[in-house]
C-alpha cells in the first residue's frame, strides 16, 4: 500500500480538488498544483482511474513526467523501467537503488563536479526515499481527487506566490521553515525529501528541471504532505482577510510607506 499517516488520510481527495482550486485562485497560479503516491502493489496503481503508462519504448526524467502532469492534466504511473536509465530520478523516489556510475562520482565528475569526492558527495548527502519497499509512483493533477489521497501535494510558483504561501503556512501555529539545496538533481529537495520524510520542502529547480522538465527561470517548487498543504491555504485565506494579498499592489520605493503600513497595522 501506499505511505500515508492518519493526518494524510482525514484529508480526501474530492477536499484536495477543493483546496487545489482555492490555492489556484489566491495565488493566480499558471499550472495544475498535482499530487504524488508511492505504490507497494502495482495492481493497485493500475486501478486508479484514467490512468496512463509511458510507451514502452520510451523513458523520461520525472521532472518531464511531472510537466505532463502539471500542464496537461494527465494521471500517470510509472515504474523504475520508465526512467531513463542511469539518472538518479528513480533513486529519488526510492524505486531503485542509487546506480553505481552516480554513487562512485564518476558519471558527474567533470561535468558537475570538479572532482569524484565532490561528485561522490553529492549523491551520499541527496535526501531520498530508501529503495526496496515501492514499485511504482502516480501523479495526478488534484483537481482530478484520482489519488485519495495522495502522499504529497506540490504546485511551481514564482517567490513572490511562494513566500506568501509560506506565511500562510505560519499564520496560525508558527514554525520557522528550513529547506534544503541540493544544487543539481533539485528534485531531491521538493518530492525526494518530502515523500521521505513527510516534511514540507521546498526546492529551487535545477538545470535537468529547465532543460528536460520546462520549468521556466521564476518557478519554485513546493512540496508537502495533504494536512500542511491545507493548513497553508487555510493562512492564505486568512491573510488574504487581512488584505494581504496576491499580487502585491505596488508601493513607489519613493513614497512614505507610512500611508500603506496604516492600512495593515493600523
Amino acid at each position: 500500500m501506499a505511505m500515508v499517516d492518519e493526518q494524510a488520510e482525514a484529508i480526501d481527495g474530492p477536499a484536495l480538488r477543493e483546496l487545489a482550486a482555492e490555492l489556484s485562485d489566491l495565488l493566480r497560479l499558471k499550472s495544475l498544483p498535482f499530487g504524488l503516491k508511492l505504490f507497494e502493489d502495482l495492481d493497485e496503481m493500475a486501478a486508479i482511474p484514467g490512468l496512463r503508462r509511458p510507451g514502452e519504448d520510451k523513458s523520461f526524467t520525472t521532472c518531464q513526467l511531472v510537466t505532463q502532469v502539471r500542464t496537461a492534466g494527465f494521471t500517470l504511473g510509472i515504474v523504475q523501467d520508465n526512467l531513463r536509465p542511469g539518472a538518479s530520478c528513480g533513486a529519488n523516489i526510492g524505486l531503485e537503488p542509487v546506480p553505481d556510475s552516480l554513487l562512485s562520482g564518476d558519471q558527474m565528475n567533470g561535468v558537475w563536479f570538479d572532482n569524484k569526492e565532490a561528485a561522490h558527495q553529492h549523491q551520499v548527502q541527496m535526501p531520498r526515499v530508501a529503495a526496496g519497499r515501492y514499485h511504482g509512483m502516480a501523479a495526478s493533477p488534484l483537481r482530478s481527487a484520482r489519488l485519495d489521497p495522495p502522499d504529497v501535494c506540490l504546485f511551481y510558483a514564482s517567490p513572490g506566490q511562494m513566500i506568501l504561501f509560506i506565511n500562510g503556512l505560519q499564520y496560525k501555529n508558527y514554525r520557522r521553515y528550513e529547506f534544503s539545496i541540493t544544487g543539481e538533481s533539485a528534485c531531491a529537495d521538493s518530492w525526494g525529501r518530502a515523500l521521505a520524510t513527510r516534511e514540507t520542502s521546498l526546492s529551487i529547480p535545477c538545470y535537468a528541471e529547465r532543460r528536460y522538465g520546462g520549468v521556466q527561470d521564476d518557478e519554485l517548487l513546493m512540496a508537502c504532505p495533504p494536512d500542511e498543504f491545507a493548513r497553508g491555504i487555510a493562512g492564505l485565506k486568512a491573510l488574504a482577510g487581512n488584505g494581504l494579498r496576491y499580487p502585491y499592489p505596488p508601493f513607489s520605493a519613493f513614497a512614505d510607506p507610512a500611508e500603506g503600513m496604516s492600512k495593515s497595522y493600523g
